[in-house]
């Protein structure tokens, strides 16, 4: 399995299934997705944006789902085995993608998984054990949000230098090491939890050190 990353944007996103884990599914997707979930009943969970259409599908009529909305995404979170089966069929046959929430770490080819993730834009970290173990996933995740907290002001901070260095046309490899020196400094990390300010003074400083160091090689 190879990861990827999708735009959802102007997407739309069928969930089958309102238990806690269609919630989850949904509120994840409908922050960038029009995401609609198809269910007899709700559990009291936080669905997000999310579209709550009350019925009970069968899978008779999945296809008539899949059809109207002509989603990205199908999403199978439901407990009865054949609207899941169901739901992954017409969702192949409409070229959509596939999530069974049903069979983790049984994955068929053209299936996705919907990974542990760390969000501060701009930078994204995805982090899945193939659905085996979504206990490690989650600790991964939390251990790459206390260590790297912040790690969105840190892309921006090495954006905002690439750029600058590029506009003096500082020659691309002596780019790569003055960037590379600053998000590698533990100094310029702890700067930043003091403001992007404190970050980009401590960055100056390093690069005007790594400067010093190829001039003296």
């Amino acid at each position: 399995m190879i990861p990827l990353f999708h735009d959802f944007t102007d997407e739309t996103v069928l969930v089958l299934g309102g238990g806690t884990v269609g919630a989850r599914k949904a509120r994840r997707f409908a922050r960038e997705a029009r995401t609609v979930v198809v269910s007899p009943a709700f559990a009291d969970a936080d669905f997000g944006d999310a579209e709550l259409v009350r019925t009970e599908p069968t899978p008779a009529d999945v296809g008539e789902f899949v059809a109207d909305l002509a989603p990205a995404l199908v999403v199978a979170a439901t407990d009865d085995g054949a609207v899941n089966a169901a739901a992954e069929s017409a969702a192949r046959e409409a070229g959509a993608l596939v999530n069974r929430a049903d069979r983790a770490g049984e994955r068929d080819a053209g299936s996705v998984v919907v990974p542990a993730t760390v969000e501060d834009d701009p930078v994204t970290v995805a982090v899945a054990t193939g659905g085996t173990a979504p206990a490690l996933s989650r600790h991964l995740r939390e251990r790459i949000e206390a260590e790297f907290p912040d790690v969105g002001a840190m892309a921006e901070l090495a954006g905002e230098i690439r750029s600058e260095l590029a506009a003096a046309e500082v020659p691309a490899t002596a780019r790569h090491e003055a960037v590379r020196a600053v998000v590698e400094s533990s100094d310029v990390w702890k700067a930043l939890q003091d403001g992007v300010a404190n970050g980009r003074q401590e960055a100056n400083r390093v690069m005007q050190e790594e400067t010093r160091e190829v001039l003296d090689d």
